[in-house]
């Protein structure tokens, strides 16, 4: 792990965070945003995006983004709001907004959110190949039922769920589950993180263990910025806390 990530910080490299938004004042976050974007469908179906900065109308993207920046402190944050204040949005702005990120630069996107809708499964299986191919590593979260949900079961993303060991002090440990669709564990229990009004939560679930990656993701590709996402899942199941070094 060490060689894999070194000293690097994430320097260089662009996090979208697909969420709620970002309290970019944060002490958390430390104004670590540097862009944002909110996705909005016109009534003939249409998109449009606002590019103006936005705060956070829940508290969850403000927990991702706080949760990256601790392990990646030199990544630049993205923010890209599809959720409202009651943490649900449409099927359609969620894709618009990937594809947002996809189209402008993001080496690595966190989804702690998915959509169980099947009419959504082409469409967003399509963003996920589009986002290999751009060379852009998703991250995203399992759902927190078992029940069928996207992009996580997608291949070409990387799929999260919380580990049973609780945050602690290492932030850096996940685990690789060789029994897929979800591929990796990572801290998710119990996990204080940045919240609302500059405050703070201790929360658990899925959500909350996919920044955790994607800050790791955003450090490796700081160390080693020519992987692709293949390369990328391969370093990870590396590296991973539970796999053995070969003697």
């Amino acid at each position: 792990k060490d060689d894999a990530l070194g000293g690097a910080t994430g320097a260089g490299v662009r996090v979208g965070i697909i969420d709620s938004g970002i309290d970019n004042e944060h002490p958390a976050v430390a104004g670590a945003v540097r862009g944002w974007a909110e996705p909005t469908l016109g009534e003939d179906g249409s998109v449009t995006y606002n590019l103006q900065p936005h705060d956070d109308l829940y508290g969850h993207g403000t927990a991702c983004a706080g949760i990256i920046h601790r392990i990646a402190p030199e990544a630049e944050l993205y923010s890209v709001r599809v959720l409202g204040q009651g943490l649900s949005g449409k099927g359609t702005v969620f894709a618009a907004g990937l594809r947002w990120a996809i189209e402008n630069g993001m080496r690595v996107v966190n989804l702690s959110l998915g959509t169980t809708s099947p009419k959504y499964f082409a469409e967003f299986h399509h963003l996920v190949q589009d986002a290999y191919y751009h060379g852009t590593v998703l991250v995203t979260a399992a759902n927190n039922m078992p029940i069928m949900s996207y992009p996580s079961l997608y291949a070409a993303a990387v799929s999260v769920a919380c580990h049973d060991r609780a945050a602690g002090d290492d932030p850096l440990e996940f685990y690789c589950n060789p029994d897929p669709p979800v591929e990796f564990g990572a801290p998710g229990v119990d996990v204080r993180v940045a919240w609302l009004d500059k405050g703070y939560a201790t929360v658990t679930g899925n959500s909350f263990a996919a920044p955790h990656m994607t800050g790791i993701v955003a450090r490796l590709l700081s160390s080693h910025p020519g992987l692709t996402p293949y390369q990328v899942k391969t370093v990870l199941s590396v590296i991973a806390d539970n796999v053995r070094p070969r003697r």
